[in-house]
């Protein structure tokens, strides 16, 4: 039977810092999801095909994917607030120069740079969030840090979509100035608090072989692949499901989507608590499973209700994954100093899930239907379930020498 920890009885207030970073998530987030609806389109305005108008999405992602590394050394190097900062700013600005983009070229570099401020701030949200958040409250204060990305992308897009109306140059114009505005905010709020002094601590990052040896990270690293897979698939593939499959209009489609993303954040805060109570583990195995079950009844089903409902269950799992996995995260480099290496593997393994999830699925589905693609993504996200079942749980991990498994 499992027991509730003793720190987790009293649970302590969350930090004032924290809350300054879970608004501005929230507004990147929101501003993300405002330019998504113009971004395809304002890239076909320029006369190319529909495969180039799509890169100009996945060439966001594949810059955040290469130049991780060097974004970690830089974290380490600097410190987390003010690369934070700084990869807030380079996203500003690269969103801005996309609004006055003439060419589609133009307009791909753009959004490349922005990938790379994308990946910065990144690392350094998650490096300051493992490090301000009080040991028995990693979980909740993941939930509710991720909560806030998920309710901005929620949001963004219906804002971005009103706004297209108005040009498809206004949302980026919106989302910059967001960004600048969210950047004031941070740096005048976190200015002169208990997270300042975080740049003059110890930079000694945690070196990346010890990490290995704790069968937790190991689990953390492969099944943030396979998360960012499943994340990717159904944001890409779910909706050509519906409109392909069930004969549905664009706009039950995007419903879908909502369901999905509705059924993630209604999950995430209980979830959060709960990591902190009975401990991660068992979040990542009852989350996956059901992210499993969920995407398999997809390959089985041809009613609109039973595909709503399983979007809906799998949006669940989500939220019961995506905050025990970064406590777990917390858990591994607790007490030794940024993030370094530990934290770029595993946000590197994230979006290599993202960028190829998406392309293999598609191409599953284009050449032996649907059904295939959703029956293999269940396949991987059970063996992601599978891996944590036989390693030790992180939440009883101590800061000095972990024991290997």
């Amino acid at each position: 039977m499992i027991e509730k920890t003793a720190a987790a009885k009293d649970a302590p207030a969350v930090p004032r810092e924290v809350w300054v970073l879970v608004s501005a998530g929230f507004v990147i987030a929101l501003g993300y999801g405002v330019v998504a609806p113009a971004l395809p389109q304002f890239a076909h305005s320029f006369g190319v095909g529909v495969t180039a108008a799509s890169a100009i999405v996945s060439v966001f992602a594949a810059m955040r994917l290469a130049c991780a590394p060097t974004s970690g050394r830089l974290v380490t190097r600097f410190g987390e607030r003010p690369m934070y900062v700084l990869g807030v700013f380079i996203v500003a600005l690269s969103t801005l120069a996309s609004a006055f983009a003439q060419t589609y070229w133009q307009l791909m570099i753009f959004r490349g740079v922005g990938g790379v401020g994308s990946v910065l701030f990144s690392l350094s949200a998650m490096g300051l969030m493992i490090r301000i958040s009080p040991p028995e409250a990693r979980g909740r204060i993941s939930g509710l840090y991720s909560s806030s990305f998920v309710l901005g992308s929620i949001s963004g897009p219906m804002l971005g979509g009103a706004l297209i109306g108005f040009g498809l140059r206004v949302p980026f114009l919106v989302y910059a100035v967001a960004l600048f505005g969210a950047i004031a905010v941070v740096h005048v709020q976190l200015r002169g608090t208990d997270l300042a002094e975080l740049d003059d601590s110890p930079t000694n990052a945690m070196p990346l072989a010890d990490a290995l040896r704790i069968g937790g990270y190991r689990s953390a690293v492969a099944t943030a692949a396979i998360f960012g897979w499943v994340y990717a698939m159904r944001v890409s593939i779910v909706p050509l499901y519906f409109t392909l499959v069930l004969n549905q209009p664009d706009g039950v489609a995007g419903l879908a989507l909502a369901t999905y993303a509705c059924g993630d954040v209604v999950a995430m805060m209980p979830a959060g608590r709960l990591a902190d109570r009975v401990g991660r583990r068992p979040l990542i195995v009852l989350g996956m499973t059901i992210l499993a079950l969920a995407t398999l009844v997809l390959a089985f089903t041809g009613s609109v209700w039973v595909a709503f409902a399983s979007t809906l269950v799998g949006g669940i799992g989500t939220g019961m994954v995506s905050p025990a996995q970064q406590a777990v995260l917390a858990d591994v480099m607790y007490g030794h100093g940024r993030g370094g290496p530990v934290l770029v593997i595993f946000q590197m393994s994230r979006d290599l899930g993202t960028v190829i999830g998406p392309v293999v699925a598609g191409f599953l589905a284009q050449e032996w239907g649907f059904p295939t693609a959703f029956t293999a993504t269940a396949a991987l996200a059970m063996c992601a379930a599978v891996s944590w079942i036989v390693v030790r749980d992180t939440l009883h991990t101590r800061p000095a020498a972990a024991p290997a498994d």
